[in-house]
């Protein structure tokens, strides 16, 4: 589903790459979570897949074809990528009918109440459709957020840091509620967190960043039980 090769990203004005040579894939359903301390390049590669940021150099695909090279560029609303971000960001002034339905872009009027039914109910927010952001708990928000970027029927979901903003006992519960529903469509995804509990929970497969260098990639099991170094062995237990 996705390949990413030796890509690399520097930002002017800083002496160390945010991003350096990082290759790696993920494969269709699967899900990989993207671990690092703060600076460790995690969002800026996740901002690059997303096409959000522009690789220096290397290449980045999916099953569709080239997203990102030397010789070739897709703009980010034409990768099929949907987008969760930490807060939901989504629109303050629409419904959160409204802001699925702008997910969706022109559809008949009755397939998108029926979307917006489905999507709804599968994040287990039946009966909302009318409230607006600010009437929704955290959690609320974060489930319209993954609702919103299911509505358009993308290949892959990227989540940057989504359940920063929530407690302990709430974060737990919809991060399972999260792969449940990705599980259920069948979508790859790709978290970005700096909680190891995030990451270990969520995923299938963990990598590691350390100063934009992938560090380590495996199994969750793999990477808990077989840390490659000293670093890796304290990010990933959270000690």
């Amino acid at each position: 589903m996705l390949e990413v090769q030796n890509i690399s990203k520097s930002f002017s004005g800083n002496n160390v790459p945010a991003v350096h040579d990082v290759s790696f894939r993920v494969a269709a359903g699967e899900l990989l979570s993207l671990v690092g301390e703060s600076g460790s390049g995690k969002t800026t590669l996740l901002r690059m897949i997303a096409g959000l940021e522009i690789p220096d150099r290397g290449l980045i695909r999916t099953n569709r074809g080239c997203l990102s090279s030397d010789k070739a560029w897709v703009v980010p609303e034409e990768r099929r990528i949907g987008l969760v971000f930490q807060g939901g960001a989504l629109f303050p002034h629409m419904s959160v009918a409204q802001n699925l339905g702008y997910a969706m872009g022109q559809v008949p009027k009755g397939e998108l109440q029926d979307r917006t039914v489905e999507y709804l109910k599968l994040v287990q927010l039946d009966g909302k459709s009318g409230r607006y952001p600010h009437e929704l708990s955290g959690g609320e928000r974060q489930r319209v957020a993954l609702a919103r970027a299911l509505a358009a029927k993308p290949d892959m979901i990227l989540l940057d840091e989504p359940y920063s903003n929530l407690d302990v006992a709430l974060t737990a519960d919809l991060r399972e509620q999260v792969r449940a529903v990705l599980q259920q469509k069948k979508i790859t995804g790709v978290l970005v967190t700096h909680d190891p509990a995030d990451a270990r929970h969520f995923a299938d497969r963990i990598a590691i960043m350390r100063k934009g260098v992938l560090v380590q990639l495996g199994l969750v099991k793999d990477v808990v039980d077989h840390p490659c170094d000293m670093y890796c062995s304290l990010l990933i237990r959270g000690r």
